[in-house]
């Protein structure tokens, strides 16, 4: 019988060993994607006359709501009503992640400061550290990626809203006088159309199908509807990011989206709601740090192992 035990310097070096990777001390934080900077190969300097404290700000807070929408969006893999919706919705969560990995880096390249303090020598890169080592009063996301979707209907409305709302931004970014940004938005473009149709064809066929469907469509539009509003509101962030030249003032280009999902809503043959938007409270809202209870809950999952081991390395 021949002996069990394997030394891996006797593999045959013609060969590659499933196991030499392991022989390396090349030490990675555990919990990244993979282990290259971001933006490599991409001109990071910040524009002349731009406010890196300003255009740091904004990056991160486009940052945060592709990060926390991807998380939502994510918890629907083997959830979705039949496999190829569980894979176009796992597709969905991968584009926004892609592009928040992207906009941390780049408001942590403008603005190191903004990155969590982590202890010398730590590996984990800044737009990890700001993805897992901030709480819920630190991230600047709009509300309307937060809430735990009750159903399918939930997370096509959210999709839908907010891919409206970010394709019409981004169409506009992509002329940003920062290179990351307007190459970060070129991109994005063309993944938030899909998501845009992905989820118009949905909304259409839920609100054309059974009473039973249209009911949920109609009820996860009146869930939702009150957070539309914040999407326009012109914030300090994105004024001052929009007269750097570097971001695009929201409430510029309302009109356009509101044309594209009032076609949606006719197509659907759906009325708008009229329900009041969720109010700010003491003129703050998701962009100023105040969330729903929803985030709190959600980050509490998603970061629990990065903190319980904020250095593991493989």
């Amino acid at each position: 019988m021949t002996d069990p035990t394997i030394d891996l310097h006797d593999v045959d070096s013609e060969h590659d060993s499933a196991y030499a990777g392991l022989q390396v001390n090349d030490s990675h934080w555990a919990f990244g994607t993979s282990f290259e900077d971001p933006l490599a190969g991409v001109d990071t300097t910040v524009p002349d006359d731009v406010d890196a404290a300003v255009l740091g700000r904004y990056a991160m807070a486009l940052g945060d709501d592709a990060l926390v929408l991807s998380q939502r969006i994510s918890e629907w893999c083997s959830r979705a009503p039949d496999l190829e919706d569980d894979i176009a919705l796992a597709n969905v969560a991968l584009d926004l992640l892609g592009q928040a990995r992207l906009l941390l880096a780049r408001a942590a390249k403008a603005d190191p400061s903004l990155a969590p303090v982590l202890p010398e020598g730590s590996p984990v890169p800044p737009e990890d550290a700001l993805a897992y080592f901030r709480d819920a009063h630190e991230l600047l996301n709009v509300r309307l990626v937060e809430a735990a979707d009750e159903d399918f209907a939930d997370a096509v409305v959210r999709i839908l809203l907010f891919s409206v709302w970010r394709l019409e931004v981004w169409q506009r970014l992509v002329a940003s006088r920062d290179a990351v940004l307007a190459a970060v938005a070129a991109k994005g473009v063309k993944e938030l159309t899909y998501h845009r149709d992905y989820a118009a064809r949905w909304f259409v066929t839920l609100a054309l199908g059974t009473t039973e469907s249209r009911g949920r469509l109609e009820a996860a539009l009146l869930r939702a509807w009150p957070l539309w509003p914040e999407l326009w509101a012109a914030h300090p962030i994105d004024v001052a990011a929009s007269r750097q030249g570097v971001g695009v003032d929201p409430s510029t280009v309302r009109e356009s989206a509101e044309e594209v999902l009032d076609r949606v809503l006719a197509t659907a043959e759906v009325a708008r709601p009229e329900v009041p938007g969720l109010a700010a409270v003491a003129g703050r809202t998701g962009r100023d740090g105040l969330h729903t209870e929803a985030l709190s809950r959600m980050l509490a999952e998603m970061q629990s192992v990065a903190r319980a081991h904020p250095e593991g390395a493989w």
